[in-house]
C-alpha cells in the first residue's frame, strides 16, 4: 500500500510517498522538504506539497511530529506549529492516519534496520544485541531521545523527551559553557549543549576562556570551518561538541539499561569522521564504577538520509498488523 510519510522537525517539515510492499519492504519516493517557518500550519504546508508532488495523494499518512505526542493538541518544541490530531484526518483528507513522535519513527527506522547498514563508532565491533533495550540519540535542531526493546522477533519503541534533562558538566570547560548559557536561560538543557544550533554557544565559551574577541558566526559556519579545520576555535568547539554528546549518549544508555546505543540524524552523518577521531568514545565510557560495562556496549551510527520518513512509514506498518 501506499501512504504519505511525514517528518515535521523545528526547522523542516519533510514529506514523501511510502510504498509497503507485502513482504514488509518500504520503499521511499523522492522527499519533498519545506521550510516550516514558510507556512502557517501543517495544513497549508500539506497542501504546498501536493502542489509540487502534481498527483493525486494517498490518503494514508505516517506523521512524525517533533513534540510530546499526548493529547489531542501537539505543540511543536521548536517551531510555532500547533498539530490538533484530533482533527487531522479531517484537515488533511485522510482516511488513516498514525501519529508519533519524530525521535520514536528514528527509532523505528533503527530497529528496523539490518546490521550492515549501521557505521560502528565505538565499543565492541559486533551487531547491535537481539533482544533487550537500545537508546536511540540525535542531535539535530534540537536533541533527539529515544529507545527500543526487542523481544520475540519484535520490538516496542518508547520516545522520549530526553533532550530536555539537565545538562551535566563534566569538567572545567563543560562548567564554562554552562556557566555561560546559565546567564540567558533559568534551566540548562542538555539540548542546550548537544544540538546543531549549540554549537554557537560553545564556540563563544571557548573564544571567552582564551580571552579572545568573541566574533558572531552562525552554527553553520562553525560547523564548516571546524569539520574542515581552517579555524582553531571551531576545530576545537567541534571537538567539545563530540565529547558532550559522548557523555549524554553515555548517559542515556545507563538510564535505559541499554544493550546498545544508536546515534541518528543527519547531523551524526555528517561529523562521523571527527566523531571516530574525537573523545566521543573517552566520555561515553568514562561513568566511574561503570566505565566497564560502558566499554562492553557496541555504539553505532545509522546512515539513513531520511530515517524519520522511513520510521513514520515503519510505525504506521506496525500499528496496521503490516509485514
Amino acid at each position: 500500500m501506499d501512504l504519505v510519510a511525514l517528518d515535521i522537525g523545528g526547522t523542516h517539515a519533510r514529506f514523501a510517498i511510502a510504498t509497503i510492499a507485502a513482504d514488509g519492504t518500504i520503499a521511499l519516493g523522492d522527499p519533498i522538504t519545506l521550510k516550516t517557518g514558510d507556512y502557517a500550519s501543517l495544513q497549508t504546508a500539506w497542501e504546498d506539497f501536493e502542489r509540487k508532488l502534481g498527483k493525486p495523494v494517498p490518503k494514508a499518512a505516517a506523521i512524525a511530529l517533533a513534540g510530546p505526542v499526548t493529547g489531542e493538541t501537539v505543540r511543536l518544541t521548536n517551531n510555532s506549529w500547533v498539530i490538533h490530531t484530533g482533527r487531522i484526518d479531517e484537515q488533511l483528507g485522510l482516511d488513516q492516519a498514525v501519529i508519533l513522535n519524530d525521535f520514536g519513527a528514528v527509532a523505528h527506522a533503527a530497529a528496523r534496520a539490518h546490521e550492515d547498514e549501521f557505521l560502528h563508532l565505538t565499543g565492541p565491533d559486533v551487531p547491535l544485541p537481539a533482544t533487550g533495550t537500545i537508546s536511540v540519540i540525535g542531535p539535530g535542531t534540537g536533541l533527539g531521545v529515544a529507545h527500543f526493546h526487542r523481544v520475540d522477533s519484535s520490538y516496542h519503541v518508547q520516545a522520549t523527551e530526553g533532550g530536555h534533562v539537565d545538562f551535566a558538566p563534566i569538567d572545567a570547560v563543560d562548567d564554562a559553557i554552562l556557566a555561560r548559557l546559565r546567564k540567558r536561560h533559568r534551566r540548562v538543557s542538555a539540548e542546550r549543549v548537544v544540538s546543531g544550533p549549540a554549537i554557537v554557544d560553545i564556540y563563544e565559551a571557548l573564544a571567552a576562556l582564551e580571552g579572545r574577541p568573541i566574533v558572531e558566526l552562525d552554527d553553520r559556519t562553525i560547523w564548516e570551518s571546524g569539520t574542515a579545520g581552517t579555524d582553531s576555535l571551531a576545530t576545537a568547539a567541534v571537538d567539545r561538541f563530540c565529547m558532550a554528546l559522548g557523555s549524554v549518549a553515555g548517559d542515556f544508555a545507563l538510564a535505559h539499561g541499554a544493550g546498545g546505543v544508536v546515534i541518528a540524524g543527519g547531523l551524526g552523518y555528517r561529523i562521523r569522521e571527527t566523531l571516530l577521531a574525537s573523545s566521543f568514545a573517552e566520555r561515553f565510557r568514562f561513568k566511574g564504577r561503570y566505565e566497564q560495562l560502558m566499554a562492553g556496549l557496541p555504539v553505532k551510527l545509522i546512515p539513513h538520509p531520511q530515517p524519520g520518513l522511513f520510521g513514520a512509514a515503519a510505525a504506521f506498518a506496525k500499528e496496521h498488523g503490516l509485514p
